[in-house]
């Protein structure tokens, strides 16, 4: 049995906020909430004093490059990254290689996480090996165990290819995740077109026209098919008042947002050169003001991190030969909590909402309230001390955060009655 005292309370599922004591079960049920609760014999105790008690967090978006592009990130580091995030569920995009359009894949991925603290789920692929060109079998992907169907990385460029997608996953009321981006406006991607960061490293840079373009058409192709359908790692304010504008219109679609679009811009480039370059790159600051408001006013429903470990060699090439990505899932609360709640954007339930219900909701993952009967999945967090990241558990080191004085980190996560600190 594991017993949390002291601790505060702070749930967005039930919108509770009180110092209570939580006792969790030996079968990792949380059996009893209250004010004050004695220990019951051989009961571990974990003092939670100044700390928060909240539901796990859950990232729609990461890349733990296994099976395939191991010397990045595997199962067990990326889930061990995952744990010092904070996080309670993690789903793994399908640009595997091979890329993840079987079963196998995805049993490979969960049967490998079996024993982590964080429960890893595996995304299948829309279209065969991401071409763009054969969907996939579907029915044999979910039954697998796939949450959502996704060619991130790669943007379905055929609309009737994408119809037709929209049309099965609507009839399984499965969400497809995309990455939205035409390639023709992408003359060169990491980069935001024509800034002086673009200049400075000798390349155009790729287009924010790329973006809403494409979610232009899925909302309409949405709006026809009745699909479910999630925007990723939005990046441009014209992108977040289109989503607006669609659900407006009774579209049946998610969009998330990562911790660096909503605190660096394409300003900070130069400073961070290949560790901030990423797909969709880092824009103005009239975008990432216009991504918190979306964020604040639920347009935008959640942060993910798209967690893109790579290795030193990689990221040490010129800008323009590079690869694009950073990792996020250690960096992630301390960004949110130190770019939005601390600059009064968002309040502190209202951020693990967005890092917790909201993305659990949409994937349908249930039970993840502090609730007595509930299997606990929870983070313990501090939400005031200073932090500086400069060792991480995932091996990418790849992130323009190291070094940064933020505030706020986590400090433990509870699974069952196991507590990972």
């Amino acid at each position: 049995m594991l017993l949390i005292q002291n601790g505060r309370v702070l749930d967005p599922w039930t919108g509770t906020d009180a110092q209570l004591d939580v006792l969790i079960g030996n079968d990792g049920v949380i059996a009893k909430i209250a004010e004050k609760i004695d220990a019951p014999a051989d009961c571990k105790i974990f003092d939670a004093a100044g700390l928060t008690v909240s539901p796990g967090f859950v990232d729609g978006h990461v890349h733990f490059r296994d099976p395939g592009q191991t010397q990045k990130e595997d199962v067990l580091t990326g889930a061990a990254a995952a744990a010092a995030g904070g996080y309670a569920t993690v789903i793994c995009m399908a640009n595997t290689v091979p890329t993840c359009d079987t079963p196998e894949i995805i049993h490979y991925v969960t049967d490998k996480a079996k024993d982590c603290p964080v429960q890893v789920l595996q995304a299948g692929a829309v279209t065969k090996g991401l071409k763009g060109e054969e969907m996939t079998d579907f029915d044999a992907l979910l039954a697998a165990g796939a949450p959502c169907l996704t060619d991130d990385g790669i943007n379905l460029t055929s609309a009737g290819l994408c119809r037709r997608a929209m049309v099965e996953a609507a009839k399984r009321d499965v969400i497809l995740s995309f990455h939205e981006e035409e390639p023709s406006l992408v003359p060169s991607p990491g980069v935001n077109y024509g800034s002086e960061a673009a200049k400075k490293f000798g390349v155009p840079g790729a287009m924010a026209a790329a973006e809403t373009s494409m979610i232009a058409r899925d909302i309409a192709l949405a709006l026809d098919t009745g699909a479910r359908v999630l925007f990723q790692h939005v990046s441009s304010g014209q992108s977040a008042a289109l989503i607006r504008a669609g659900k407006a219109l009774g579209a049946k679609i998610y969009a998330e947002v990562t911790p660096h679009h909503l605190s660096l811009t394409e300003d900070d480039v130069p400073a961070h050169g290949t560790c901030a370059r990423m797909n969709p790159p880092l824009r103005r600051e009239a975008d990432r003001q216009a991504l918190i408001e979306a964020l604040a006013d639920g347009t935008i429903d959640m942060i993910a991190t798209d967690h893109a470990p790579h290795t030193a060699e990689e990221k040490a090439r010129d800008f323009a030969k590079a690869p694009s990505g950073i990792t996020g899932l250690e960096t992630a609360f301390s960004v949110c909590n130190t770019y939005l709640v601390k600059t009064g954007r968002l309040t502190r339930m209202q951020l693990l909402e967005k890092m917790s219900k909201n993305p659990a909701e949409v994937y349908g993952l249930t039970g993840r309230a502090v609730r007595e009967g509930n299997y606990a999945r929870l983070v313990l967090l501090d939400w005031d001390s200073e932090k500086i990241y400069n060792e991480y558990k995932s091996k990418g080191i790849n992130t323009p955060y190291t070094g940064e004085k933020l505030t706020g980190s986590p400090r433990a996560i509870v699974t069952g009655e196991k507590i990972t600190e």
